[in-house]
């Protein structure tokens, strides 16, 4: 096809305005899926995303990697959970990035953790006392109304470094808001006479204190600590003749959740701590709707 003078010029125009606009996206890197799915949703377009931790990962135990330095080194935002879960990786990846805008401290830095009140808060930081976390116990993420908390502040974090779109982002994140308080009552319903809950490590505390659902203990007898026959033991002696669920993720071993199952006649239920690697508010809403699932799952 031939095109006039005038209308090659126009359509070069907006090839130009269209790499234009690609290449002042944001660039973010989230060390999580959750990270990810928040950025993903309020910038949409207008931010490049790298995820360091894949969702079927501990982000207690990953190791710097020369992919995470470079796409760090690149970024314009570091998304993290904070609390001290990226403490054995990501200080070495910040320091390996040479990255000044993206530290703590800086423009370019964003924490979940700093957005919201942590649960769980003090203890020796020793850490050989297990994955202890004196700031705070850092999985807020499986807490929906936390979360719709960090969504406002990220929004006003992307605004500060594209203030274009400004109003687009606090709209995206109001949107991501009211969709899970509209979610809420539907949760609160379905745990209502939820018996309670065993977790392998201490992952999904906020889930169980938002809906006020029972916390018997945990298969970890110091957290980061592998289960024991002598604890396991423990619980089958505490638990016997209650109900409940056990809930453990896909980068915990299955033997002492089963076990613990087998003893007390519960389900023992294996869910992912963090959603999909290319999430969406979407996606978030049905993960925390397989949580409620799961726990509701102990309900006689």
């Amino acid at each position: 096809m031939n095109y006039k003078p005038s209308t090659a010029r126009a359509l070069a125009f907006a090839a130009l305005l269209l790499i234009a606009r690609t290449a002042a996206a944001i660039d973010v890197v989230a060390t999580s899926s959750s990270g990810g799915m928040l950025v993903r949703e309020i910038a949409g377009e207008h931010a490049e995303i790298e995820i360091l931790a894949p969702p079927n990962r501990d982000l207690h135990y990953l190791q710097a990697r020369p992919s995470m330095i470079r796409a760090v080194r690149g970024a314009d935002l570091l998304v993290a959970i904070g609390a001290d879960i990226e403490l054995g990786w990501l200080p070495v990846t910040l320091q390996q990035a040479a990255n000044p805008n993206v530290l703590p401290g800086q423009s370019g830095y964003f924490e979940f953790a700093a957005q919201v009140t942590l649960v769980d808060v003090g203890g020796a930081a020793d850490r050989s006392l297990g994955d202890v976390h004196p700031l705070g116990n850092p999985h807020v993420y499986l807490d929906p109304v936390r979360m719709a908390t960090v969504a406002n502040a990220l929004a006003e974090k992307l605004a500060e470094l594209d203030p274009d779109f400004a109003e687009q982002f606090r709209s995206r994140a109001a949107a991501f808001v009211n969709a899970i308080d509209a979610q809420l009552p539907e949760w609160q319903a379905r745990l209502a006479d939820a018996p309670g809950a065993v977790l392998f490590h201490q992952d999904a505390n906020y889930l169980l204190y938002r809906f006020d659902v029972p916390l018997y203990g945990f298969l970890e007898p110091v957290p980061g600590i592998p289960p024991t026959a002598s604890h396991v033991r423990e619980l089958v002696d505490a638990l016997t003749d209650r109900r409940g669920v056990i809930l453990y993720t896909p980068f915990q071993p299955d033997q002492a959740p089963r076990s613990l199952a087998r003893a007390l006649d519960w389900p023992a239920l294996r869910l992912p701590l963090e959603p999909p690697l290319d999430a969406t508010g979407n996606d978030y809403i049905e993960h925390i709707d397989a949580w409620v699932d799961a726990l509701a799952s102990g309900i006689p």
